[in-house]
């Protein structure tokens, strides 16, 4: 039997709802990655806390992770929403920096009521006492949210009276950034001086390497500010440098005994395999 000719006019028909087919499905595929991305960006941040969160709660001790972390994530959070109000940036940005901070705080909460138990009935150290060796070693948790309170009003009564100097916009989007970049800095020292990563979650670390790197590729992909992916950069290299920590100091640590107080370590005994 002979082949039946098409309708010139239906077979272009056809052709054009099989190419709007194609195309609607890869703009629903564009829109869920791009939404997944957006995802990732907001609540990645809290995810490297998660593992040191349970290994404090499990050990009862929070020796092993400096609070310094929580406190640089924090001053550069709140920096970075002031730079917000002088020069927008992408809003996913924006809520990640607000869902960083209610983490470092729920960090600082259980760090603080760790070390309560250890201390005992041991001299309270208070924000107000004004004693700069105890800075960010305080006693209560509601003093690091007083300075947290005063150092948003301070920021932000500047930043309204300045928000039209672009100097200092430029400023405070490089600084919020360098102080998000030098993270991982205590928690290097902390090792550094322990000689040890013991009480440190290595998956903490780990997620840090993974999301600095998947965000810094998320700035240059999206052509953010030059600050972002430059910070970027340095989060990533200080991230290497922990890691390797993890590898130097893996025959010699320092065993955290829980409940032990600060300051109190037992230095486990070198032991060579063979």
């Amino acid at each position: 039997m002979a082949d039946m000719d098409v309708d010139p006019h239906l077979k272009d028909g056809l052709d054009d709802q099989d190419g709007g087919f194609h195309g609607s499905v890869f703009t629903v595929v564009r829109m869920l990655v791009s939404w997944l991305a957006v995802c990732a960006i907001v609540l990645g941040g809290v995810f490297p806390y998660i593992p040191q969160y349970r290994t404090v709660q499990r050990t009862r001790n929070a020796e092993g992770f400096s609070p310094f972390v929580c406190l640089v994530l924090l001053v550069a959070n709140i920096l970075r929403i002031l730079f917000w109000f002088g020069k927008r940036y992408e809003l996913p940005l924006l809520l990640q920096s607000c869902v960083m901070i209610a983490t470092m705080l729920v960090m600082m909460h259980q760090c603080v009521r760790v070390k309560a138990e250890q201390q005992g009935s041991a001299v309270k150290r208070r924000i107000f006492d004004l004693e700069y060796k105890y800075f960010w070693r305080w006693s209560k948790f509601r003093d690091y949210c007083y300075f947290i309170g005063l150092l948003t009003l301070v920021g932000g009564a500047l930043t309204a009276s300045l928000s039209r100097i672009q100097l200092y916009v430029e400023l405070l989007g490089f600084a919020s950034l360098l102080s998000e970049a030098m993270l991982g800095t205590p928690q290097l020292w902390r090792n550094f001086f322990n000689k040890s990563t013991e009480g440190m979650s290595v998956q903490m670390v780990f997620m840090w390497f993974c999301g600095d790197t998947f965000k810094t590729v998320y700035f240059l992909l999206r052509h953010s500010p030059l600050q972002f992916w430059v910070c970027g950069g340095l989060q990533i290299a200080i991230d290497i440098l922990i890691l390797c920590q993890v590898l130097l100091y893996r025959e010699h640590r320092v065993q955290l005994a829980p409940g032990r107080p600060h300051g109190s370590t037992v230095r486990a005994t070198k032991i060579s395999l063979t």
